[in-house]
């Protein structure tokens, strides 16, 4: 039975989660608003270059090699735009993810020393219930750990799936300069 100190660490503890998710997603949405402001200001100012450039076209044909030379400077923004943004996504639920690990492990490990406790108070002639009950938790803390590493490695495969689509796109660039590959992950294992 948990004490109303303990409960009221607990309940401080959840709170205290709450908000450190809440900052993480509002960074995560502050970072986008952000990306989104230079992603149009960025077009604005090319989109009056651009105009003025094709405006002063003498003929057809300039007309149409400048307005082929704008494609491939477009494809680019595209593809840095997109990476920045799967980074901003990476980084927040890499955040919500590692928050969900550790209060998973919070909750396996309460589990636990429950279990221990009631293995402690139980009445003489109920060992097999309290070891099915143990069994039963270890299993579930088996399980979890299994989903969590299940997720895990979907969210790798996303990502390596998402760099070689990128890294796709840029090879179909003509003449594109290849951009150094940052992921969020390893900006991750940097700080």
């Amino acid at each position: 039975m948990l004490t109303p100190e303990q409960l009221a660490a607990a309940h401080k503890a959840h709170v205290e989660m709450l908000f450190g998710l809440t900052r993480k997603a509002f960074e995560g949405v502050e970072k986008l608003v952000e990306l989104n402001l230079q992603a149009t200001k960025a077009a604005l100012r090319d989109s009056a270059d651009n105009t003025q450039a094709l405006l002063s076209a003498k003929d057809a044909q300039e007309l149409l090699q400048r307005q082929a030379a704008l494609l491939q400077p477009l494809a680019e923004k595209t593809v840095a735009y997109s990476r920045q943004l799967y980074d901003i996504a990476a980084t927040t639920g890499s955040a919500f993810a590692q928050v969900a690990e550790q209060n998973a492990a919070d909750v396996q490990h309460k589990a636990m020393a429950v279990m221990d406790n009631v293995a402690k108070n139980a009445p003489a002639g109920t060992e097999a219930a309290v070891d099915a009950m143990r069994n039963m938790v270890h299993a579930a803390t088996s399980a979890m750990e299994t989903v969590q590493q299940a997720v895990k490695q979907a969210a790798e495969l996303a990502e390596a799936n998402f760099h070689q689509a990128v890294a796709q796109a840029q090879q179909n660039l003509p003449g594109a300069a290849q951009a150094p590959k940052t992921t969020a992950r390893a900006r991750r294992t940097a700080d």
